[in-house]
C-alpha cells in the first residue's frame, strides 16, 4: 500500500487543529498536509506535529485572506500582483521551513490567457531560485470547484512545469480533480507520472471518501505500488461520516 497523508483542513474536523496530528496518527496515517496553516502559532503547530510524530508533507502559498469564499485563490498567474505573491511565498516559506514541510503547492489565482502564462511562469521561475533546495508543486484544480482558476489543465502544467525547467518545481496531482477536468484518471496519471511528486485523492464525483464511486482506487493504488511511486498519496476530501469511520480506504 503506498504511505497514506491526512488533509488537516478537510479531515478530522471533529478536532481543534493541534488536535488533529494527534488524531491522524492515532488513525494510522503517515504524514500529515494543511493546506492554510497561517492563522496556527507555528511553534506551537510544530509541537502537535512532533508529539504525533508525524512529518508535515504539504502546505499551500495563499495569500493571508485565502479563507474567505469570496477571496482571491492565489496571485502567481495574475498579472500585476508579482509584489503581492512574492510577499505570500515568502510567508510560507518560513511556515514550511518552521514545521519541515517537505512541499508547498504554489496557486495560481484567478486568471486567464497568454499575459497570465507569462506572469505565472515568470513567478514560478523567481520562486524556484528563490528557495532551491525547498520543494515546490502546481496542480490542477478544476473550473467547477474553483471557477477561472488559471491552472485548469494538465497539458497546460506540463507546458509551464518546461517553461520553467526549475528541478525543485513538480507536480501535484489530484485524482479527484483529474476526474473532473479529463474524466480519465488512469489515462492522465500515465500522461504525467513522470512529474509527479505528490497525489491526493478524493471520490468521484462527490469529493468524499476515496472508497467506491466512480473510481476505482483500491486498483489505482495497487499501479502506483507495482510503479514504484513512493510519495505520499493525501486523502483531501470532504468526509461523508465522522471521518474514523470513513477510513477504511487506508487499510
Amino acid at each position: 500500500m503506498p504511505r497514506f497523508c491526512a488533509n488537516l483542513s478537510m479531515l478530522f474536523t471533529e478536532y481543534p487543529l493541534l488536535e488533529r496530528p494527534r488524531a491522524a496518527a492515532e488513525a494510522g496515517f503517515d504524514a500529515v498536509e494543511i493546506l492554510f496553516p497561517y492563522d496556527e502559532n507555528a511553534a506551537a503547530l510544530g509541537t502537535a506535529l512532533a508529539r504525533a510524530k508525524l512529518p508535515l508533507a504539504l502546505i499551500n502559498c495563499p495569500p493571508p485572506n485565502y479563507a474567505d469564499p469570496d477571496g482571491p485563490r492565489g496571485f502567481a498567474a495574475v498579472p500585476g500582483e508579482a509584489a503581492r505573491f512574492q510577499q505570500a511565498f515568502r510567508r510560507s516559506l518560513r511556515y514550511a521551513g518552521a514545521l519541515g514541510a517537505e512541499f508547498v503547492h504554489i496557486m495560481a489565482g484567478v486568471a486567464e490567457g497568454a499575459a497570465a502564462q507569462a506572469c505565472f511562469i515568470d513567478n514560478l521561475r523567481w520562486a524556484a531560485a528563490q528557495a532551491p533546495k525547498q520543494k515546490l508543486t502546481i496542480e490542477p484544480i478544476n473550473a467547477g470547484d474553483m471557477p477561472g482558476y488559471f491552472l485548469n489543465d494538465f497539458d497546460l502544467a506540463l507546458e509551464v512545469l518546461d517553461a520553467v525547467d526549475a528541478p525543485n518545481l513538480l507536480l501535484q496531482f489530484d485524482a479527484y480533480h483529474a476526474a473532473q477536468i479529463t474524466g480519465d484518471v488512469t489515462g492522465t496519471w500515465e500522461r504525467v507520472k513522470h512529474r509527479v511528486a505528490h497525489v491526493q485523492v478524493g471520490g468521484v464525483p462527490d469529493r468524499h471518501e476515496p472508497a467506491g464511486g466512480d473510481f476505482d482506487y483500491p486498483a489505482f493504488f495497487a499501479r502506483l505500488d507495482a510503479e514504484g511511486y513512493r510519495g505520499w498519496v493525501s486523502g483531501e476530501y470532504r468526509p461523508a461520516v465522522r471521518t474514523e469511520d470513513g477510513l477504511d480506504w487506508i487499510r
